[in-house]
């Protein structure tokens, strides 16, 4: 083992606690609060709760076989293994770009002005989240199942010529048109979303921009210069779009160069790379949520009562 690859498992090490902590706790209060505290319960949480849990499923399926191969741990995986965790690995990766593209759109909608031809989605797109999940979860499933037929263990720690590989996982040879077929449809998937993510983003910039000149022109001392729980909302969101695009084709150039140039070290890089999102993603959603202040109000106010009960009795 090099020191190289030391100072990889560190890295695998710390995002994997990082990324399942935060996005663990986010998950955690989403749920509480929308199962629990209903007056807290907003449509835009279960996006949020979705996110957090395809954030989680993405780091362990693809930082843990990353962490024990950089230890030099061989054969950590079999066929069914090597087939389970890429297979799961690359459907919530899927599930990702899809939910991030979703979670664009709804907060453009959300903070659309009330003479827009938007507004008459706002009261419908709440009933249209949980069958956008099912057909996120249908599509991705679908595209990324047949996969499995084609893999195998990578027994002799090497790279498939293919590029679509894992550290422990290999593809078999396959046909160039089932190839071509396969990408193309990766290809166009993602070229919605993230064409999808920049619309709403630009949607939500201009809004924003044009916010901001009447807020200029109101010189009155009673308004409030503090933004408004939707606009720091579309801040996050906007940031995390940016965010999401960077390391998503930052993580496509560096397979792309892998097809044509095979390194072992470097594929593992892919896996920081694919793992930054998820890892980041929920301290970006706690910066500007006060969800984790409302569930704290809320706790206390509970504990407050429950002591008032007992002691008038």
């Amino acid at each position: 083992m090099f020191p190289s690859d030391t100072v990889l498992g560190v890295f695998f090490v710390s995002q994997i606690c990082m990324g399942f902590m935060g996005n663990s706790m986010l998950f955690f209060l989403y749920m509480y609060s929308f199962l629990i505290q209903s007056p807290l319960k907003r449509p835009i949480d279960l996006i949020f709760i979705h996110l957090t849990f395809v954030n989680i499923l993405t780091i362990m399926f693809k930082l843990i076989p990353d962490l024990v191969s950089s230890f030099g741990v061989r054969h950590f995986l079999d066929d069914v293994g090597c087939k389970v965790t890429l297979f799961v690995y690359r459907v919530t990766r899927g599930l990702s770009i899809c939910t991030t593209a979703l979670l664009s759109a709804f907060q453009a909608i959300t903070i659309s002005p009330s003479q827009h031809n938007w507004v008459r989605l706002k009261s419908k797109f709440s009933t249209c989240i949980y069958p956008s999940f099912f057909f996120f979860w249908i599509i991705n499933t679908l595209i990324y199942v047949d996969i499995t037929k084609n893999l195998r263990a990578n027994h002799n720690f090497t790279i498939a010529p293919s590029g679509y590989s894992q550290i422990y996982c290999q593809s078999k040879q396959t046909e160039q048109h089932h190839l071509m077929a396969f990408l193309s449809v990766i290809l166009i998937r993602d070229l919605l979303c993230v064409v999808f993510m920049m619309l709403s983003s630009i949607y939500m910039v201009n809004l924003l921009y044009k916010h901001h000149q009447r807020a200029q022109c109101i010189h009155s001392p009673n308004v409030s210069s503090q933004p408004s729980p939707e606009i720091k909302a579309t801040h996050t969101i906007l940031l995390l779009v940016s965010c999401f695009v960077f390391f998503y084709c930052l993580n496509n150039f560096l397979t792309l160069y892998l097809i044509y140039r095979q390194n072992p070290r470097l594929e593992r890089m892919t896996g920081i790379i694919a793992s930054c999102y998820p890892t980041i993603c929920p301290f970006m959603l706690m910066k500007n949520n006060n969800i984790i202040s409302k569930l704290t109000f809320s706790l206390l106010k509970m504990r407050i009562n429950f002591s008032q009960g007992s002691f008038k009795r």
